[in-house]
């Protein structure tokens, strides 16, 4: 797939290109939150009307002040102009380059600074039945990245039932043998329809923390509520962007 849109921050300076699709089949993804009925496995948000070309998306970003370009999903990788786009953020630009949010797929990608990856599972099992893909490729892409040098954050979504508090702890200290100084973020699950599993208590969180905090040193959070989900902007005010493209 390809680029949709594009959203700007004026305060902290930074452009986010979005792209539509995923190459996983997480049927917990949060985004069917915002799929509706017609939502199709992979596909989590409606399909845009339109996709936006290389020209126009260049032409969006020189009309804004960034310091940091931002590449997310659906899967941000899956989009075919995704190395264009970074030569010109990187070496055109000179701003800094970065994956908000990725499942690892693909990391050895020139020009990239950084990415947020999303580690699913543990368990190479659940790893698969999850995601429709095998574990080891997603880890080890993310351990290959670390070593060469890459500004690294994970995240984990913690899915009682499904993900339990021993596989998040799992990948933690998985983390923490690689450095304590890996950012680490745990976002609990918000239910998703159609699906058996439910949101993680306030405890549960409390205790998902602490475990992995024995294996690294910068661990947080986050347990929305599915009505907070649809609107960051209302609690951080990165998420008050303005669409440019």
């Amino acid at each position: 797939m390809s680029f949709h849109s594009i959203t700007h921050n004026a305060k902290y300076r930074f452009a986010t290109l979005h792209n539509y699709g995923c190459m996983f089949r997480c049927p917990v993804c949060s985004y069917k939150l915002h799929s509706g009925p017609e939502g199709r496995p992979g596909y989590a948000w409606p399909k845009p009307d339109g996709f936006l070309t290389t020209g126009q998306i260049k032409e969006a970003l020189r009309t804004v002040d960034l310091a940091t370009l931002y590449f997310m999903g659906g899967e941000p990788t899956m989009a075919r102009n995704l190395a264009e786009l970074l030569d010109f953020g990187k070496n055109t630009m000179g701003v800094r380059t970065f994956l908000g949010h990725c499942n690892g797929w693909k990391l050895d990608l020139p020009n990239l600074d950084g990415a947020n990856v999303g580690l699913k599972a543990w368990d190479p099992q659940v790893h698969r039945a999850y995601t429709g893909r095998e574990k080891d490729l997603i880890f080890g892409n993310f351990q290959r990245a670390f070593e060469a040098g890459m500004d690294l954050k994970a995240n984990v979504v913690y899915v009682p039932g499904l993900v339990d508090v021993d596989q998040v702890e799992a990948i933690a200290a998985w983390l923490g043998s690689l450095s304590r100084d890996i950012r680490f973020h745990i976002m609990g699950y918000i239910p998703v329809p159609g699906q058996p599993y439910e949101r993680p208590t306030a405890e549960q969180m409390t205790e998902a923390v602490a475990c992995c905090k024995r294996h690294l040193n910068q661990v947080g959070r986050s347990h929305l509520t599915s009505e907070e989900a649809r609107n960051h902007a209302v609690r951080d005010d990165r998420f008050a962007v303005k669409q440019i493209a």
